[in-house]
Parts: C-alpha cells; sequence; structure tokens
C-alpha cells in the first residue's frame, strides 16, 4: 500500500489552479493579506529585532526577502523569520478543532521558496491552498488532539511544510516523500510552550517547524532521503502517539485533487479580530458588549465571572496569567485581556507594550476576575467555543451576555472591508498609505503576477529606525 505521506506529496504536486473553487482563492488571497499585515505590524518588535539579528549572522544566498527589512538571505532562513513576523502577535489566523492550528504560519514556506523559484502569483497561491488543506486536516485526526496529551500543533506543521516547499521547488514525488520523512522525523513539540509562564517560544514552535520544511525539501532536492512511512510505519507518528485515536480518513479522504470538485477546508478558517489566544475572543468580545451596552467602565466593576471551557480555564487562567510580565503570557491570559478590553474598551496590539503591561487600571480588575470551567460548555466543543460572562458593577447590577462564535469565524465572518481594515492598521507601522493600497491591489490580483518576487518588494517598510 501507498504511504500516506505519498498520498500527500501527490495532491501537493498534482493540485492544479484551474480546479481550485474562485471562492478558495478568494480565501487564499484575504488570508495572504491578513498575514503579511500581521508581520509588517511586529517589525519594529524587540523580539522580531533580535530574531532579525540572528537570521542576518547566518548569511546566506540571497534569493528571497523578508518582510519589512528587505534583507535577503536563503529561502530557509526567510521562511524563518517572515513566519516568525506573522506569528509575533498572535494576531494570524486560527484553526481549532480536535486540534488547534495557525496555517498562515506556512504561508511563509510558499512565499519564500516561491521567490527563490520565481514562481508565478498562481503557484504561490496553490502552494498557500496546500499548505491550509492539509494543516487543517490534521487538526481533525486525531481524538483527543495532540495538545490534549501534552504536544504542540508544530509536531503537525512538520508534516505539511515540506510539502508546500516541494510544491514551489518543483520536486518530484519521491523528493516530496523524502522530505516529508526528513522534516517528520526531526521536529516533535513539547506542549510546554504554551503552559504556564509563557516566553518567545511561544511564538517561535510553529514557525521553526515551517523551517524544518523547507530545508527537508531542499536536502531531498538534493538526494536526501527520509523514511517513507514516518507517519504510519513502525515507530512512526501513529504508533508512538498512540494514545490518542488516528482517523486516517481525516488526512486522506476526498482531498480536493485536480478534477475532482472537492470543497477546500480553507473556507472554514476563521480570522482573529483581537490579538491574543483563539479562546479569549469570545469573553472579550462578551465582556465588551455588555460594558459598551451599559457604559459601564473599569472603576464600576466589583466582579466578572467567566464560563468558559475545561481548555481555557486550565491554560489561560493559571495563577501566572493573573500576573503577566511578558507579552507572551498576556496575550494567552483571558483575565488579562478580559481586563484590558473593560480598561480601554479594545484589545489591540498596543494592549500588550511594556507599559501597558503595567497599566493600573488593568492590574485593579485582573483580582475581581474569576474563571470557571463549564462542562456544558465542554460538551459543546469544538464545534461550539462557548464563553458566558457576567459582569457585577459597584452599584449591584448584573449583566450576562453569551458568545458562541467569535468575530472573524465562518459563523461570524469579517468582510472583504474588516480585512482590508485590519490589514491598514496593521500595516501602518511600517507603510505608507499608497504603498498599503498598492499591496492591497497587488494581493487582489495576485494570479496576474508573473514573479512573487515582485509582490515581495512592496512588503519592504518605507521606513526603519
Amino acid at each position: 500500500m501507498e504511504s500516506i505521506t505519498r498520498h500527500m506529496a501527490r495532491f501537493a504536486l498534482g493540485l492544479r489552479y484551474q480546479d481550485v473553487p474562485a471562492e478558495a482563492v478568494r480565501e487564499a488571497k484575504r488570508f495572504l493579506l491578513d498575514s503579511v499585515g500581521c508581520a509588517l505590524a511586529a517589525v519594529r518588535n524587540e523580539d522580531m529585532q533580535a530574531a532579525q539579528r540572528y537570521v542576518v549572522g547566518l548569511g546566506g544566498t540571497e534569493e528571497a526577502t523578508i518582510i519589512g527589512t528587505g534583507h535577503r538571505t536563503n529561502c530557509a532562513n526567510a521562511a524563518l523569520m517572515n513566519a516568525l513576523l506573522v506569528r509575533a502577535l498572535d494576531y494570524n489566523d486560527i484553526y481549532w478543532e480536535q486540534d488547534p492550528s495557525h496555517p498562515s504560519d506556512l504561508i511563509p514556506a510558499a512565499l519564500s521558496t516561491g521567490e527563490a523559484a520565481h514562481r508565478g502569483g498562481r503557484e504561490v497561491l496553490v502552494g498557500i491552498l496546500v499548505a491550509y488543506e492539509l494543516e487543517m486536516r490534521w487538526c481533525l485526526a486525531a481524538t483527543p488532539g495532540i495538545r490534549e496529551v501534552g504536544w504542540h500543533h508544530a509536531t503537525l506543521t512538520q508534516f505539511v511544510s515540506p510539502f508546500v516547499a516541494a510544491r514551489m521547488l518543483g520536486l518530484s514525488e519521491d523528493q516530496a516523500v523524502a522530505a516529508a520523512g526528513i522534516s517528520g522525523s526531526s521536529h516533535f513539540t513539547l506542549g510546554g510552550v504554551v503552559a504556564g509562564h509563557l516566553t518567545n517560544m511561544k511564538n517561535t514552535a510553529d514557525p521553526m517547524a515551517t523551517e524544518a520544511g523547507v530545508r527537508a525539501a531542499l536536502l531531498a532536492r538534493q538526494g536526501y532521503t527520509g523514511p517513507v512511512e514516518v507517519i504510519e510505519g513502525k515507530e512512526g507518528l501513529i504508533e508512538v502517539l498512540g494514545d490518542v485515536e488516528w482517523a486516517v480518513d481525516e488526512l486522506l479522504g476526498h482531498l480536493p485533487v485536480s478534477g475532482s470538485g472537492g470543497k477546500f477546508l480553507i473556507t472554514e478558517c476563521s480570522y482573529k479580530a483581537f490579538p491574543t489566544e483563539a479562546l479569549t475572543h469570545q469573553p472579550i468580545t462578551a465582556a465588551l458588549n455588555i460594558c459598551r451596552a451599559h457604559r459601564i467602565a473599569a472603576e464600576d466593576v466589583a466582579q466578572v465571572h467567566v464560563r468558559t471551557t475545561t481548555r481555557g480555564a486550565d491554560i489561560l487562567s493559571d495563577p501566572s496569567k493573573y500576573r503577566p510580565t511578558t507579552k507572551e503570557t498576556a496575550d494567552h491570559s483571558l483575565p488579562y485581556c478580559v481586563a484590558a478590553a473593560i480598561a480601554d474598551g479594545n484589545v489591540l496590539p498596543s494592549s500588550f507594550e511594556k507599559e501597558k503591561l503595567r497599566d493600573p487600571r488593568i492590574w485593579a480588575l485582573l483580582p475581581k476576575i474569576e474563571v470557571v470551567a463549564d462542562p456544558e460548555i465542554d460538551a459543546l466543543f469544538p464545534t461550539v467555543k462557548r464563553a458566558i460572562v457576567r459582569i457585577t458593577t459597584t452599584a449591584g447590577q448584573t449583566h450576562e451576555e453569551q458568545v458562541d462564535h467569535a468575530k472573524g469565524s465562518p459563523h461570524n465572518p469579517m468582510s472583504d472591508d474588516e480585512v482590508v481594515a485590519k490589514f491598514r492598521a496593521n500595516a501602518s507601522a511600517a507603510l505608507t498609505e499608497e504603498r498599503q493600497a498598492q499591496v492591497i491591489e497587488a494581493t487582489w490580483t495576485l494570479d496576474e503576477c508573473h514573479d512573487v518576487g515582485d509582490y515581495m518588494q512592496l512588503l519592504i517598510a518605507d521606513e526603519l529606525p
């Protein structure tokens, strides 16, 4: 029987742009615009400047462009740096079924290898579609998700990124299988990177898995080999992570190969309206709705009671999340995110700047916020990610709001205008309004671009310190 990786390789290499439904192409463009906006907003961040110094120090053949600075390096280094930028603010997309993931972390694999190989826009869009389709299928494959047994979703990304790079680099089917074996043997990631007090690694684990796939494809192109049954073979993924039940059909069943007319999962992925961990979005929305409807200020709040999933209560509300001192801990702190929403009337990238992390109005709210796990909400997860927020005022009034679907989800979608507005707000940190307009137009018409390197030149910041 053919291996799982060979089935995936055939899909990745065989998909044709002309067979992709217009709806899926449209989403690929929307997620690309959203992702490069997130990257541009992060260029000046302290952690990104440290990563930039690291990448520049590595040197490398000048074949791909880093967003913001315009520095050119080899495609593996560029994939890492651009993926770090996309992921830095925790503002890029989210798909969460049995497992969570951020498929746009893989877009830089398509951009960097596409630029190195002088691919056109249509080919890059196909690479993005391959990334989303395979990444999202992995999120459906394990019950419970591997995150529930202590592994981070970068463990799954390592099995997707090599196929994206293989498509862009023009690898053969055998080479693509080898690339999957190389990458899938090298990058299992512990869930501890997103537990307790968080560090820069929270936003780095998945970009490293993206980089690993590009390097694996480059090795395979030179004739390097890897295990052909790294998923289902002896001591492969399925056997080693045997404490979950694997559904191979979720990985391979009805893949939308050319001519099949199948649906692409990218249309089911969600955008983020807030630069925070996904399970904070419903509580943030509920708190904002209550405060706006009843004109409640931070000083009016006596108590906030949040009912959410066991996952939300456990991961996002442990003791360290009531004393966040880093951006990474704060944007994964449900109490902090709700407190910031109440205090400032929104949650934005600026909510996690160093000075804001010491805001006395937010800190005064933190001990008033109680987060509890609700078994009834757990029973709905992951189809519905409900949160119920109850705010009691100092005057003794109580207001409650339930939110089931976050803004940006397929059930509560963002319009093109809203995606553009988010891009402009993010890109304004690096691009003039004129350049922003050029990027927007170039993204909507990417299928007419002959060399994606021209697109990457538009993503170089107009001014840098």
